[in-house]
């Protein structure tokens, strides 16, 4: 209760605004389309297979399927959805049913953004910049309004990190409760994928970056100066014994379910399995380089249909009105440009910043903002960098992860300027945040697959990449 009386009246009132927009985007018009999108044929079928008990083969850790399982449940108590798809397999699903999960849960992932922001700083204004950012990007959007899986990861990664940030903050006394359940949403952002573990890895780089630089200066503080508080046995249990075995532990319905091959034969298989998958066009026309993706080069079309007459409207679009033809249905997984090119940028400084104060005598900044650069740019570097190694094919995707901690960046830009004296910065900011909010209604359209006539989709088609 201590924590939560810290928020003023005008915090939660924001805060609230914020998540209501995100819910109402991420709700509005669920079951647009009355079919399975991209990895939904995947995911929404593996969910009904355990609901069915069919034995299947999943190249991925298996929590968000139990979650969207337990959505296609509930909506079949409820009655929620009318309408039905059928896979290959022949299975009545749907949409409403199979994607309100991910609509829920990708809704707070801008809450969990904002707060995060303020257990860094304190700040207010922070906070709610970087948690709008987050409501107003579309990678995320799109990917919390179809039965996908990454927005689980993000979530699971996100809520353990600010768990283990009020964790620092808390006595000692209670500290063991929060760093537990931090270890729990660790491992439970692993067993939705295995690139879950760049959130662990981000704690980590802070853990030796504390070390290091309590030794460059005893007289070392910031509101992360708690991380060497941390005795051996607690960054042990709680950051790699508790995730392990949380981890383990959510394996077990699908092993029960699957008894083929046992845990760690299944590891494997899975990894056989993604070594093999080939990494060029040849295995998706979408597959993208990782150094691509933080410029938003090479974005992925989820869903895409074009309507040259009454004659040819596909089963996918029976329960939608056509106002005119020929008429483009189009999802684009992808970022908004102004907002990722802005948190490139950001990112950049932030890496000038920490450079420069590591060579000079004299801090560029209070350590309490100092703390705030090395978080985003430990966290960014972990769950971005190591996708150098992998030769797979690969999407925009797997950089949401990275992203988040790009985004608060750049929303910790605004707010300095914001605050600054001097008025051009002011003006920075505010342009800043404008540019964002008018490019996120100018490609909502292809977010929420709003019907576009072909000259309005191609007027958003900047790059040729994007087509």
């Amino acid at each position: 209760m201590q924590l939560l009386t810290r928020f003023s009246r005008k915090f939660w009132v924001g805060m609230t605004a914020i998540f209501l927009l995100s819910l109402s985007l991420r709700f509005w018009d669920l079951d647009r389309f009355n079919t399975l999108v991209f990895d939904e044929v995947y995911f929404a079928k593996f969910a009904h297979n355990y609901l069915t008990r069919t034995p299947f083969f999943n190249s991925h850790p298996p929590l968000s399927q139990y979650l969207i399982a337990i959505a296609l449940q509930i909506g079949s108590i409820f009655n929620w959805g009318s309408d039905a798809v059928h896979d290959a397999a022949g299975y009545p699903l749907s949409p409403w049913n199979y994607r309100w999960m991910n609509a829920a849960i990708g809704s707070t992932i801008p809450v969990l953004v904002g707060a995060i922001a303020y257990q860094l700083t304190r700040r207010s204004s922070f906070a709610f910049i970087a948690a709008g950012f987050m409501a107003l990007d579309g990678l995320f959007l799109v990917e919390s309004r179809y039965a996908l899986n990454n927005i689980y990861i993000i979530f699971f990664g996100l809520l353990a990190q600010l768990l283990f940030l009020i964790s620092l903050s808390c006595k000692n006394q209670h500290r063991p409760v929060w760093l537990i359940l931090a270890g729990v949403c660790f491992g439970a952002s692993v067993a939705v994928k295995w690139n879950g573990l760049g959130f662990l890895l981000g704690i980590y780089l802070l853990l030796i970056v504390a070390g290091l630089m309590k030794w460059r200066s005893p007289a070392f503080s910031s509101p992360l100066e708690r991380l060497t508080e941390l005795k051996p046995i607690h960054i042990i249990l709680n950051l790699a014994i508790v995730p392990f075995l949380t981890y383990t532990l959510l394996w077990i319905p699908h092993l029960r379910q699957n008894p083929k091959y046992n845990l760690w034969e299944l590891h494997q298989k899975i990894l056989t399995f993604h070594q093999n998958l080939g990494g060029d066009t040849d295995i998706h026309p979408y597959c993208s380089q990782w150094h691509t993706w933080p410029g938003t080069i090479r974005p992925m079309v989820y869903f895409f249909e074009r309507v040259n007459s009454p004659e040819n409207i596909p089963p996918s679009l029976n329960n939608i009105s056509i106002p005119e033809f020929p008429i483009i249905y189009d999802v684009h997984g992808m970022g908004n440009p102004v907002l990722w090119w802005f948190s490139i940028l950001a990112i950049a400084g932030f890496v000038g910043v920490a450079l420069s104060d590591l060579v000079s005598r004299d801090r560029i900044l209070p350590k309490p903002e100092y703390w705030v650069i090395l978080y985003a740019i430990a966290n960014w570097g972990a769950n971005f960098l190591p996708w150098a190694m992998v030769s797979r094919c690969l999407f925009i995707y797997h950089y949401m992860g990275a992203v988040v901690f790009a985004i608060m960046a750049a929303a910790w830009w605004c707010d300095r300027w914001l605050h600054s004296r001097q008025p051009d910065r002011k003006i920075m900011g505010m342009t800043a945040i404008v540019l964002v909010v008018m490019a996120f209604l100018y490609w909502l359209p292809i977010y929420l697959g709003l019907p576009l006539s072909p000259e309005e989709w191609k007027l958003r088609m900047w790059l040729n990449s994007w087509i």
